[in-house]
């Protein structure tokens, strides 16, 4: 394609510098993590085509070298390619094949293009085409960024919700359905549902990274194999698993492999359901802390910032506001992930570099916000138990315990004239003459409503 001019301290070639002309769209290059995780892959590649006598020994080391190199986020900067580029992510394939050639001719003194000793398509891509190469990358990039980032940050959130949940057992509320008065329950309780959502979304997190164990390499161009060897792609992946500890596995069928990307679907879906819980999670706190005069004021949410220009002394529940968005941030990107899958016909997928950023930024969100949440907001709530006693003897909704005694139809007329009157249950129970006091004392305990 004739001359291409490069930067002189780039490691890239002309085909990159050429990509990155092409593709001046958004300024957001292809994930680190992804990468990395590019990196991993051939460095897999490299000591599997040794194995099978297909590299030298010394070629092997060097592309396996610099790949470590990669992995270790040593050459990023050599990575310019904009994500909204050529749907396979050949340009970022290639960019990578250059990378190693040519880090790996200064490695042993020769001129960078000089493609000796490494030569990046014969050697560095060997067995290889960007079209397993790439869907094989967002499997390994997303199924570590999963289990390394958003794992953990769950498992910091749930623990938290956990520790307030122990911390608020003895602390009778008003249950609320339709956000209206129901039955009690204890902050604790409570939180333990919170707890119990974030415990669920770090085992939605186990089912993703299982959902990315097939992996697509071996499949070259269309996933016939052409020019690869028919043990290449196992000897990979054993070593891809050995060096992550995560069991990938060859694909059952490449054709599906490469034309369908319904596993990075399926992850988007989990990594949706758990923004919703987190979101709930974030919502329901800030109503709960809501006030501090004429709100539930149930708990009190840690001070953070202040919270207007206007109003001297107001604070907001801005962890939350902060946590919601990053939720509804990772529902788009997800959503962006179903069309990506939907939209890939016959043979190749040609939304992988979108589909890898969406992923990962989603990753990246949830689990900064998950952990940020975590200590900035739960770990200082503290309940007002003052308040939640107050509104508990206020609630009309203890009248449900009366039912048992009294009926259904004379417990709701007792409700009734209570609401009516401004009245308690109790008053109006004791003024009737329906129950003596010591037998009301006990059927109206809100504690005991909440273990029957």
């Amino acid at each position: 394609m004739g001359e291409m001019p490069v930067p002189d301290d780039a490691l890239y070639g002309a085909s990159t510098q050429r990509a990155v002309l092409n593709f001046p769209i958004s300024g957001h290059t292809m994930p680190d993590a992804f990468i990395r995780g590019l990196g991993l892959v051939k460095f897999a590649c490299a000591a599997a085509n040794a194995e099978l006598g297909r590299l030298s020994p010394e070629k092997s080391r060097l592309i396996q070298q610099v790949a470590q190199e990669i992995i270790a986020g040593g050459l990023q900067k050599h990575f310019p390619v904009d994500v909204f580029q050529t749907g396979s992510g050949t340009s970022t394939n290639t960019n990578i094949n250059e990378v190693i050639a040519n880090r790996a001719s200064q490695l042993v003194g020769q001129p960078v293009g000089s493609k000796t000793p490494v030569h990046p398509n014969d050697d560095v891509n060997l067995g290889q085409s960007s079209n397993d190469v790439m869907p094989a990358t967002l499997h390994v990039s997303v199924a570590l960024a999963l289990r390394e980032k958003l794992c953990p940050a769950l498992d910091h959130l749930q623990r938290e919700l956990a520790d307030r949940s122990r911390a608020f057992d003895a602390v009778v509320k008003v249950g609320r359905t339709h956000l209206m008065d129901a039955t009690p329950l204890t902050l604790g309780q409570e939180f333990s549902g919170y707890a119990a959502q974030v415990a669920k979304a770090m085992e939605r997190v186990d089912k993703a990274i299982a959902a990315l164990h097939e992996l697509a390499l071996g499949g070259t161009a269309v996933g016939t194999g052409l020019n690869g060897h028919p043990e290449f792609a196992a000897k990979a992946c054993l070593i891809l698993s050995t060096q992550t500890g995560i069991p990938f596995v060859e694909a059952r069928n490449h054709f599906e492999a490469q034309a369908a990307r319904d596993d990075a679907v399926e992850v988007a879906g989990h990594l949706a359901t758990i923004a919703v819980s987190l979101a709930k999670i974030a919502n329901d706190i800030r109503l709960l802390g809501s006030g501090p005069r004429s709100g539930f004021a149930e708990i009190l949410l840690p001070t953070t910032q202040p919270g207007s220009t206007i109003m001297p002394g107001k604070v907001n529940p801005v962890m939350s506001e902060m946590l919601v968005q990053v939720c509804l941030h990772v529902q788009g990107l997800a959503q962006v992930v179903v069309m990506c899958g939907r939209d890939g016909q016959l043979e190749l997928n040609t939304t992988i570099p979108l589909i890898a950023h969406s992923l990962h930024e989603a990753i990246h969100c949830l689990a900064n916000g998950a952990r940020v949440f975590a200590d900035m907001c739960v770990h200082g709530i503290e309940a007002d138990a003052a308040r939640c006693s107050e509104l508990v003897q206020r609630s009309l909704m203890l009248v449900t315990a009366l039912s048992p005694h009294l009926g259904y139809d004379q417990a709701a007329a007792v409700a009734k004239v209570a609401f009516a009157t401004n009245r308690t249950l109790r008053e109006v129970v004791l003024e009737r003459k329906l129950l003596d006091a010591a037998t009301l004392d006990r059927v109206l305990d809100p504690m005991s409503m909440t273990k029957p």
